[in-house]
């Protein structure tokens, strides 16, 4: 999760309908009230990637026990602030969250256990960047409470790392992906970069060819994002470095897809595919709404605040910068920068954008939790635009719920701006307009 910030704190009032609205999923939603995931942000790397703009920092000297102990503040906070009883999984990202002790992974694990009950299957996940360093670590890891890796791995091929920045090779990569496995076996992902600079269909399915014999049962697939104010972006920008174009990414994907179901792994959402059923819960969480904490600078969280109160669900950020948020995390016990509370269209959007990334789609009892009031068929039944995508073969509205085919899930990302369209329209034709945003403090 990584993420930007603003210094406002803010909450939404709305109508007579909104409030209605708003009562009546909360009283659906109390059953899940309880239960939250826990995404832990380590924002510091050793060297910043050519193609990163995530919220990371190359710090010269870190505090190890300063960090630790604002980590464990912060989480105690904002576990108390929320009433939350049972933490489902936990998710230490980056960054580089290898980079930082066992020991503050323990510390960390054992302030959630003081605070909520940790289900006795929770998923604890680390990314891991796969240097010798890396490797090194693991088995502390895994005694500190690490149930799951997650490597970076990005490309087995040198000349691709070399231009992304890594700062691992390939061999690198492959023995601490043995040894993840050693450790952890059946229970290590890895992701997996295309459409990078230089790189062919051919090269791509040979590579992903190579890689699926030696990983274990879970993979991401990740398209190469250029994003403004990176190195690697001035390098296209220039002329310097080409990237594949449209069909040719398009291809990529579509033949990895391919590749990977003939090796029995299944997707289950747009870049992540699993075997033997070892899908990444944490995300699965993400992707079905659920209510998730998150601790540690520029972290994200979604969650009801009920210790003030709060019957509305909160869209939460942690401020940015490491030092400043120390600072507050001393001062007040938590760093949050931003809060809006999330009005019902606000809500519903975020559940049909991170519903239609799974296979699964959206069913219709998941759907009727955060829309009580109205089912997916009245709101995107009588869409011309959603019956041509159903006629193409792209989109599936039935008596299950709605759901992408196998060619619509490539294709979502022109999918969903249509389907967001449709929901604001049914919110209009409803007077429930969007609401007003007013600054108020804790």
């Amino acid at each position: 999760m990584k993420s930007m910030c603003r210094s406002s704190l803010k909450h939404c009032t709305g109508t007579v309908a909104d409030g209605v609205f708003l009562r009546s999923i909360a009283t659906r939603l109390a059953t899940h009230a309880d239960e939250a995931s826990l995404y832990v942000h380590w924002p510091y790397c050793l060297k910043r990637c050519s193609y990163c703009n995530f919220n990371k920092y190359i710090s010269r000297s870190q505090n190890h026990n300063v960090m630790t102990e604002c980590l464990k503040k912060e989480t105690q906070t904002l576990l108390q602030l929320s009433q939350i009883s049972r933490i489902s999984s936990v998710f230490f990202g980056g960054g580089t969250p290898s980079l930082a002790q066992p020991s503050t992974i323990a510390a960390v694990l054992e302030t959630v256990s003081k605070h909520a009950r940790v289900s006795d299957d929770a998923e604890v996940t680390l990314e891991v960047n796969p240097t010798p360093a890396g490797k090194a670590c693991l088995k502390d890891f895994t005694l500190a409470g690490v149930n799951r890796f997650s490597i970076g791995i990005q490309s087995l091929n040198d000349d691709h790392l070399r231009t992304l920045g890594r700062d691992h090779n390939s061999y690198h990569a492959l023995q601490t992906l043995s040894e993840a496995r050693t450790v952890c076996p059946g229970r290590v992902s890895v992701d997996v970069m295309f459409a990078l600079p230089g790189q062919s269909v051919k090269s791509w399915e040979s590579e992903v060819k190579t890689l699926l014999p030696l990983c274990d049962d879970h993979v991401s697939l990740y398209q190469l994002t250029l994003e403004r104010g990176t190195q690697l972006f001035k390098q296209v920008e220039s002329g310097e470095l080409r990237v594949p174009g449209d069909d040719v990414t398009a291809v990529m994907y579509q033949s990895a897809r391919k590749i990977l179901e003939q090796a029995g792994f299944l997707q289950y959402e747009v870049s992540n595919f699993s075997r033997n059923n070892a899908v990444s819960k944490h995300n699965l969480g993400y992707w079905s709404g659920q209510q998730y904490i998150g601790v540690g600078p520029g972290a994200h969280g979604r969650f009801v605040p009920n210790a003030l109160g709060g019957v509305q669900r909160e869209a939460r950020t942690q401020t940015l910068e490491p030092d400043v948020w120390i600072r507050e995390v001393q001062r007040q016990g938590h760093g949050t920068r931003r809060r809006i509370q999330l009005d019902p269209r606000g809500l519903l959007e975020e559940v049909l954008v991170m519903g239609l990334r799974m296979n699964k789609g959206i069913t219709k009892q998941h759907w009727k939790l955060f829309s009580p009031e109205a089912d997916l068929y009245q709101i995107f039944g009588v869409s011309d635009k959603v019956k041509e995508y159903q006629a193409e073969g792209l989109l599936i509205l039935d008596d299950r719920g709605l759901r992408c085919s196998w060619e619509g899930l490539a294709l979502l990302d022109s999918i969903l701006p249509t389907m967001l369209l449709e929901l604001e329209m049914f919110f209009e034709t409803k007077g429930m307009t969007r609401t007003q945003h007013n600054n108020r403090k804790d």
